[in-house]
């Protein structure tokens, strides 16, 4: 195997393991030694590609976010009504923090790395915020969104519903799915619950 393809399977090895153990044990309940275990490769090539803990978790979002751009040029390139995206690129994000660990472990990272100092990769919504508010001006505009519904309404909704993905991602059994349960929260959210006319009163405490 040539030189550089060897440099570049034991780089991808060394992310994997260490997204699986940070996003088992945290930023803090993680050493490179124990990566360098896991990875079944000596802490000498570790620190040869990452020479710090913090540049491991910097490549490790940077592979989350890698893979949830991927996923976006897939969903807004095909065409559809834009609030129909906007459900379909929920529903993947989902899938991608109960699938993909280094997805939802960049959000882990992120968290508890906030305030550090480091220089860390930006924040994971970052990456789809901008598409979202995009195809909900669109929807608003086409008439998809019901009179007085407003686009910034509905981003709300997707940061409330993708937060509760993430942490439905972590706790559910392995015969739940987390993307079943957003998606049986979307038909709620788009048919409504109210069976009164007008608007449903919200308790406010």
């Amino acid at each position: 195997m040539p030189k550089q393809d060897r440099a570049v399977r034991t780089r991808a090895a060394l992310i994997r393991s260490a997204a699986t153990l940070f996003d088992r044990d945290g930023y803090d309940g993680t050493s490179l030694v124990r990566v360098s275990r896991a990875a079944g490769i000596s802490l000498g090539a570790l620190t040869f590609h990452f020479s710090t803990k913090g540049d491991l978790a910097d490549a490790v979002i940077r592979e989350g976010h890698a893979l949830t751009r991927a996923a976006l040029r897939r969903l807004t390139t095909r065409p559809g009504p834009p609030l129909e995206t906007v459900v379909e690129l929920t529903l993947e994000l989902a899938r991608l923090l109960e699938e993909e660990i280094p997805v939802r472990c960049a959000l882990r990272l992120a968290r508890e790395r906030a305030g550090s100092g480091t220089a860390e990769p930006g924040c994971w919504s970052e990456i789809w915020l901008p598409d979202v508010r995009e195809l909900l001006a669109r929807a608003h505009a086409d008439g998809q969104l019901r009179p007085g519904i407003r686009p910034s309404d509905v981003i709300t909704l997707v940061e409330f519903l993708t937060a509760g993905a993430e942490a439905q991602s972590r706790g559910l059994p392995r015969d739940a799915k987390a993307v079943d349960r957003l998606a049986d929260a979307w038909r709620l959210a788009l048919a409504g619950v109210s069976g009164a006319p007008g608007e449903a009163e919200i308790p406010t405490g």
